[in-house]
Order: C-alpha cells, then structure tokens, then sequence
C-alpha cells in the first residue's frame, strides 16, 4: 500500500496564484520529509481551481529538489498534448530521478483549452484511444511512428532509452465504465477522482475486473484511489474548517471550466460540493481519518491513496496537514503504532 499527497495549487479567494504554486513545490518537499511515498500534482488551464498548467514540469521541478519520494502527474491531459511529446518527457524524466517519475494521463474534458492548443473537440471525444496507444508505443519502443487516423507521421527514434521497464508507470483517470474498459484492456491502472464515493469506485474497480477478464487478462493492476484529508482536533472542528474554506476555492474555480463550443454546462454548487467531500473523506481527528482511510482501501480494493491536502486554504495550514498525517496516520495505517487516545 502506497500514500501520496495530491496538490493542484489551489488558489484560495484573493491569494496569489504564484504563491498558491510556490506553496505546492514546498508541499512535495515537505510530504517527502512527513514519510510519505509520492506526490502528485494536476493540471489545469486559464483557472484559478489549479495553478499548474503543465503537471510534468512541475514534476522535473520538484524531482531535482527531492532525493526519495515518487512524483506523478495527476494528470497530464492527452486530449492537448501530443503523445510522443509527452513520452519523450517521460522518458528523460524517468531516466533522470532514476525511476522516482509516475504518469498519469486522462482525456481531459470539452474545455477551451481544445480550441486553444489547436487539437479540438475531436480529440477528446473520440481520439483518446488512439492518443492512449501512441503514448505507451513511444514510452516501450526505440522508435514510433504514427499510423492515425488522427496522428500520421513518419517513423521517428525516440531517446533516451527508459529505466523503467516494460516502461515507466502509467496510471489512467477513470471516470466512466468505458474508460476503465479502455484502460483493462492495456493491463494499465486507473485512478479514482475525489468526487466518487466508495460505492462508485467500487462499481469502478469491478468494471475494470470484469473488462480485464473479458480481455483474457488476469486483473493485477494496482488502481489509485484520491480522497480529501483534513486533520483537525475533532470531526465537527475539521468539518467546520473545511465549509469555511473550501467555496473560497471552489467558486471562481469551478465557474473556470469554459466548454470549447458553448455547449450548455451546469456547473457544481460549490457549497454543496464543499459538504460532498467532508461528508465522503478522512476529515476529522487522526483516529477518524485513519478509520475512514482503512474503510476506503478495504471498500474499494485500492493500491495507492492520493490525499488532497490543501483544503484548510493556507499555506501554513497546507503544511501542517502534511506534517500530522505523516506523524499521527501513516504510521498507524503502515501498522507501526496504534492511535493515540483521545
């Protein structure tokens, strides 16, 4: 079992986006220090819900100003990224940090970013697979070529040789039953987003079962589930903390998500959302938060937890939860110490 922290350089009401990036680098280093085993960053476009707009730079940052922990994108978007692009950098990447780097990719959605970058809505909505297969081509081969029917190229060498082998990690976002059937059917893994509860990554997680079967593989995939983790005195404290926090985040971010044709779009309710997710994750005293994780991992059959951890809205508080849940959970989960009593 794997633990990781997951950042997006949230910005919260007024704060500057700069330092709300600043903020997620120092959180990698810290969460190295905290003893956990990886940190993922995402990666967003003309919005304040994210302030990184390329996961995989961030990543080679924050892999030279660490020694031990894994990076991985969360995701880097292939719907606006060329995939041999994408696997070059993983490659010098991987090679680099001597195998700290883990990718991972997802289609993305019908945002603006498509008209912006040129690739359009048809790489979302029907060229994933494709964009999918090309990536793992360019990341196992000395050489790739693209044979379409959206990319068609001539046959290329690709440098350097990886580390890793077959390749390096790839982890797909899953949001839907097809997309898992996509990912079983190329033995990758997937990860859960935040927004599901156990249930739905549950239904998820056998979804993924079910098509690796049907694929004539055996399901060994080790799947990523990310939660939001709060750490506070007590389960109303922590709550509290987070409805007071998080619309301030939520609101301009979540009306950031511009659809590339105008097509109609209900965005979520922040406050409702906010409610969501410390209804759904460990948000509470550590006990609570260890107990809620276990559940999670035992429900959902997960290999890696990704935790968010920038809900309390401040770089100080950002940090102190990196540094309590490395004190007072991972230990206990990792099965070194009980809970100390309340």
């Amino acid at each position: 079992m794997e633990f990781g922290i997951f950042l997006l350089g949230a910005v919260f009401g007024d704060d500057d986006p700069g330092a709300a990036l600043q903020t997620a680098a120092d959180a990698v280093r810290c969460a190295e220090h905290a003893g956990f085993d990886e940190a993922w960053i995402a990666e967003h476009h003309f919005m304040s819900y994210g302030t990184c707009p390329s996961a995989i730079t961030f990543a080679g940052h924050a892999l030279g100003a660490t020694s031990s922990i894994t990076v991985g994108t969360a995701v880097s978007v292939l719907s606006t990224t060329h995939p041999v692009a994408l696997a070059e950098q993983t490659r010098m990447l991987d090679r680099l940090s001597g195998g700290r780097f883990a990718l991972g990719v997802g289609r993305g959605g019908p945002w603006v970013d498509l008209e912006v970058f040129g690739t359009g809505v048809e790489a979302y909505e029907h060229d994933f697979a494709e964009r999918l297969d090309l990536l793992l081509a360019s990341l196992t081969g000395d050489s790739v070529r693209g044979d379409g029917p959206s990319l068609r190229f001539r046959e290329v060498p690709l440098t350097p040789p990886v580390l890793t082998r077959p390749h390096p990690p790839v982890t797909v976002a899953c949001t839907s039953e097809e997309t898992a059937a996509l990912a079983a059917a190329r033995g990758l893994p997937i990860l859960l987003g935040m927004h599901a509860g156990d249930d739905e990554k549950a239904r998820t997680v056998a979804a993924y079962d079910r098509a690796a079967g049907q694929a004539g593989g055996t399901p060994q995939a080790r799947h990523t589930s990310t939660v939001v983790a709060h750490v506070a005195a007590d389960r109303t404290s922590a709550v509290d903390e987070l409805r007071h926090s998080l619309p301030r985040w939520l609101t301009p971010g979540l009306a950031g998500y511009i659809p590339v044709d105008d097509r109609p779009r209900q965005p979520r309710d922040p406050v409702a959302y906010a409610e969501l997710l410390a209804d759904l994750h460990p948000v509470g005293d550590p006990a609570y938060c260890i107990d809620r994780l276990r559940t999670g991992i035992a429900a959902t059959g997960v290999d890696r937890v990704l935790m968010l951890v920038e809900g309390g809205g401040s770089r100080a508080r950002t940090l102190a939860t990196i540094e309590r849940l490395g004190a007072e959970v991972l230990p206990v989960l990792r099965g070194s110490r009980r809970p100390d009593p309340l």
